[in-house]
């Protein structure tokens, strides 16, 4: 029988593993529990700016403070003058770097990549990104560790090393992904969708009404896959 502890919402939360186990539970916990068992990797989507990092930061947070091995990086946003300039990619390890700037110039002899207004400084984002990618997924026994991948993004999937790191670290035996995907949007994307579809992934749509009350589940099935 699996046993998960949440460490939110006012006490501990029990998940058994079986059928006989889901008869004890009401239909909701029942569901809950059988989604649970198939999830390995958790992901996030939802539009710009609804709170896929806050929620990604804050679960991150009380991983963590339970004892779990978490590592990974986020995006924030950089601002001047209240003027959005653009993103730095952050580690979990308190790294920093840039990873787009509005209408900056691309270093010489470089590949100009660009998303809208956003110039992708590529090279900082895989000096930052993909040594904690190789770390994670060379981790030792199985569920030993939570791997933040925040975002799987159009800027993000410039990078071809990134791209087959992500699909590295999915197949690690011993790394559980959280992380977060754009939702559909023009072209689609093909890292994105293949992780849509991958019948081990869980996916929370995060939406102004929600974003709130998702931090107990999201949680509680990070460590159910980690069980």
């Amino acid at each position: 029988m699996r046993r998960v502890v949440l460490p939110v919402i006012g006490g501990d939360l029990h998940l058994g593993g079986g059928a006989e186990c889901d008869k004890n539970l009401d239909p909701v916990a029942a569901r809950t529990a059988n989604l649970l068992r198939m999830a390995r990797h958790v992901f996030l989507t939802g539009p710009p700016g609804v709170g896929k990092t806050t929620l990604i930061r804050k679960a991150s947070e009380l991983l963590q403070s339970s004892g779990v091995p978490v590592d990974g990086f986020y995006t924030e946003e950089v601002r001047q003058g209240g003027r959005r300039t653009g993103f730095d990619v952050v580690t979990l390890s308190g790294a920093r770097g840039p990873l787009s700037r509005v209408g900056s110039e691309p270093q010489p002899g470089k590949r100009d990549y660009r998303v809208g207004q956003y110039v992708v400084d590529l090279t900082s984002f895989e000096q930052l990104a993909l040594p904690v990618l190789k770390n994670a997924g060379s981790s030792g026994g199985p569920g030993q560790r939570v791997c933040v991948i925040d975002e799987i993004g159009k800027m993000e999937l410039f990078s071809q090393p990134f791209i087959l790191a992500v699909r590295q670290t999915l197949s690690s035996p011993g790394t559980v992904v959280l992380g977060t995907i754009p939702v559909p949007k023009g072209k689609p994307l093909a890292l994105v969708e293949e992780i849509r579809s991958r019948p081990d992934v869980k996916v929370f749509s995060v939406t102004k009404e929600n974003r709130n009350h998702l931090l107990p589940d999201i949680v509680m099935c990070v460590q159910s896959s980690r069980a």
